[in-house]
Order: structure tokens, then C-alpha cells, then sequence
């Protein structure tokens, strides 16, 4: 009886795959060639320059280049974490007549404004004001969630799941997910769930997830 081949878990960044050492060519695995940028809520592949606010769409970015799976960790460079420095303006003269705040469009408009320094009375709505704030609440009701077949495969979305799952065996704890958001902060990277933090961006993937539910392919932000 021949041996069975062991799998073996891929290193590359953005990959994870299972491969066999005699199942493994050119070309089979997919990834990113360099590490992750934090920039002020941004998320960005240094390598291909792709982004996002949201980390687990940061997360699904597909791999930029192609090769072979290892099992040997990247040599790559420490995450960076970048800060906006706040420049000086040049100092404003306020004016407080009355004729400059009678023309300035924002106190016109009932907005409060920084130039003469006081909340002006906001007028009160009219009906054609309070018709629109109505439309504009109903349009943006969130769609009911789409129906699937329950032997459909489909993605949990959760937060440290990505598993592939079926509706018809999906429960109450299938899932294990974060459920905080993640935290990136001064070259510290962890979740604010379990109040575990890192330094290194490979430590940060394989922190474990702390919380039990339902996969849920298409979740509440």
C-alpha cells in the first residue's frame, strides 16, 4: 500500500495553502511579495499598492505574484506603520463684525463656523426639508440579506474565520472569529477582543481566534 504524501501548509503571505512536495510547480501558489503599510486607518499591500479601510477586504486581496509553495517563512519588511505630522497654519484674523457674519455662507446657513466663534440658531426645517430627510432615511434602509441555497457554499466573513462553509451545517458554534476590530498602533498590530497585541505582522495572523458563533457569509458592519 503506497504511503500517503504529507501535506504541508504553505508560508507565503496571502497564500495558506496545502501542498505535497511531489504536487507543488511553478506557478501553484499565489502571494504577496512584501509586507503590509498602516497609514492612518489604511491598509496597503506594499508590493502592489492595493488597499483598504476595512481589514478583512485588506485581508482578500488576491497575491500579486506567483511561485512555488514553501514552508519557510519570507524575510520581509517590518510592517509600517506611518504618522500624519500636523503642519502650522498661519494665524487667521477673526472677524466679529457683525456685516462679516451676516455674509458668511456658513452662518447663513445655520453651520456653526469657526471665523466668528459662536453656534448661530439653526432655522427650523420646512416641509419640503423634512420630506427629504424621509426619502433620504428609507433609501438608505439596508437590503434584506440575500437567500441561498442552504448546500450552497459560501465565505464566512467573520473576522480570523475565511472558512468555507454549508447553510445546512452551519450552528451555533461553527464559527470561531473575532469579534472586535483589529488594532494597529505604533508598530503594535493585535485584536481589541482579547487584548492580544504583536509586533510582527505574521505573529498577528496566527493569533487565535476568541469567540465562538454562526459563520455568517454576509455580516453586519
Amino acid at each position: 500500500m503506497a504511503e500517503q504524501a504529507v501535506k504541508l501548509r504553505c508560508q507565503r503571505i496571502g497564500c495558506n495553502a496545502t501542498f505535497t512536495e511531489d504536487d507543488n510547480p511553478e506557478g501553484s501558489c499565489t502571494f504577496h511579495a512584501s509586507g503590509p503599510i498602516f497609514h492612518d486607518g489604511m491598509k496597503e499591500w506594499s508590493c502592489c499598492k492595493k488597499r483598504s479601510h476595512d481589514f478583512s477586504l485588506f485581508l482578500e486581496i488576491p497575491g500579486c505574484k506567483t511561485g512555488k509553495h514553501t514552508t519557510e517563512k519570507p524575510v520581509l519588511n517590518k510592517p509600517v506603520a506611518t504618522k500624519t505630522i500636523p503642519t502650522s497654519s498661519p494665524a487667521v484674523t477673526l472677524s466679529t463684525s457683525a456685516t462679516s457674519k451676516e455674509s458668511c455662507p456658513r452662518c447663513s446657513q445655520g453651520f456653526f463656523c469657526s471665523d466668528h466663534g459662536s453656534q448661530p440658531k439653526v432655522p427650523n426645517p420646512t416641509p419640503a426639508v423634512l420630506a427629504k430627510s424621509s426619502a433620504d432615511v428609507k433609501e438608505s434602509s439596508p437590503p434584506p440579506k440575500k437567500i441561498v441555497d442552504i448546500n450552497q457554499p459560501q465565505t464566512c466573513k467573520n473576522k480570523g474565520c475565511g472558512k468555507v462553509f454549508k447553510e445546512i451545517e452551519n450552528h451555533e458554534s461553527a464559527c470561531s472569529y473575532h469579534p472586535g476590530p483589529a488594532v494597529f498602533h505604533d508598530r503594535v498590530r493585535g485584536w481589541k477582543c482579547c487584548d492580544i497585541y504583536v509586533k510582527e505582522f505574521d505573529e498577528f495572523m496566527t493569533i487565535p481566534p476568541c469567540k465562538k458563533g454562526w459563520h455568517d457569509a454576509d455580516p453586519v458592519p
